[in-house]
């Protein structure tokens, strides 16, 4: 027999149950604030899976400031770069705090590891503590590479998986080997070849001045080059075999950026997208012969424009060899499956998140 209850105390229930289960959601929310080379980043996401990588960006937000010119050419913060980044992180915790309500140690405040040539960073770091009683955490030069493999590809996958990262100084990334007891060792990859620095070593090739600025000039140059590209990227694999054996490639940086959007064309939504070698030669013949094409993608498609103003012709043929070169260099690249990780300015928050999950082995 069913007892009666006083619908007072059946409120009081029914309103705890409501707030534990609100409690309980917000814990799946995750922001992140980071003071990067030349702008401050805020991200904020839902995880659903964390070892699957399965989550959602509610929110993400930019604004640019050159602190790593300021840095160069001062071995400091200007007291502007200092007070501008502190009101700024001030300001997006509080809009953070009020909007989504997570537990304070889902939130994390970085600053990239540029920061740490600054001769007065603990100027900022102590300022941005006393207003915000948040630490910030100077990202390690040392491990960058291994904050990118884990937060960039799925948990889920670091056995069976390796992350190449195309930036503009290096070519960087890595990845896991499984050891005894449940401990992992993490192998870094580095080439120093990157997008900018190919296209420097390919222009100093460049003899006569008059053809400096030729575009059909450098793409010669550039094509004569290659095979110095190649050596790298082979002497590169050569030193690690294991990744012969991975069955999964995850790519990203500049030049896997401007390719899929350049040419795929679309808004795509998922965090990694699928990518073939052929879609790779394909777009490398517009970009070599037809560029008109993507120079009239870029009025009507703002992503493609902020491509093209971010990269000039002869740095994006740069990026595509080395990209070219690095999956052409994978034998048996068709039983594979290769993905742009589209979400690059969150791994360092996925691999924050990864570390301080129970479910997640980061044991390395």
């Amino acid at each position: 027999m069913l007892k009666k209850h006083n619908p007072q105390i059946l409120f009081f229930i029914l309103l705890n149950l409501f707030f534990s289960i609100n409690s309980f959601s917000q814990k799946s929310i995750y922001a992140g604030i980071e003071i990067g080379r030349r702008a401050i980043k805020v991200s904020v996401l839902d995880v659903n899976n964390i070892k699957k990588a399965d989550y959602k960006i509610l929110s993400f937000w930019t604004e640019r400031i050159p602190f790593a010119d300021h840095i160069a050419n001062n071995g400091e913060l200007t007291l502007e770069d200092i007070n501008r980044a502190t009101l700024t992180v001030s300001d997006q915790l509080k809009k953070i705090r009020a909007e989504h309500k997570m537990p304070e140690e889902n939130i994390f405040i970085v600053a990239a590891p540029v920061f740490a040539s600054a001769r007065n960073i603990d100027v900022l770091r102590n300022k941005i503590t006393s207003l915000t009683n948040k630490d910030v955490e100077v990202l390690n030069v040392n491990e960058e590479a291994k904050t990118l493999v884990k937060g960039a590809m799925p948990p889920v996958d670091y056995a069976n998986a390796f992350l190449l990262d195309i930036g503009a100084q290096t070519t960087k990334g890595g990845y896991i080997d499984e050891l005894k007891d449940n401990k992992l060792e993490f192998i870094p990859l580095e080439m120093d070849f990157g997008t900018m620095t190919l296209t420097d070593a390919v222009q100093k090739t460049v003899l006569n001045p008059s053809q400096v600025n030729d575009m059909s000039t450098y793409q010669e140059k550039s094509f004569d080059f290659n095979s110095v590209l190649r050596k790298k990227v082979k002497d590169l694999f050569e030193k690690n075999p294991l990744l012969f054996k991975k069955e999964k490639i995850y790519l990203s940086g500049g030049a896997v950026w401007a390719f899929s959007t350049l040419f795929y064309n679309e808004n795509v939504k998922e965090h990694y997208i699928a990518l073939t070698l052929q879609d790779v030669i394909d777009y490398d013949a517009i970009l070599k012969n037809n560029f008109g094409k993507f120079t009239s993608l870029a009025k009507t498609n703002s992503e493609a424009a902020r491509v093209l103003s971010t990269y000039e012709q002869k740095y994006l043929i740069s990026a595509n060899n080395i990209l070219l070169s690095c999956l052409e260099a994978i034998p048996n690249l068709e039983t594979k499956k290769v993905y742009f990780v589209k979400e690059g300015q969150v791994t360092w928050l996925i691999s924050f998140i990864a570390d301080r999950s129970k479910k997640v082995n980061t044991n390395f």
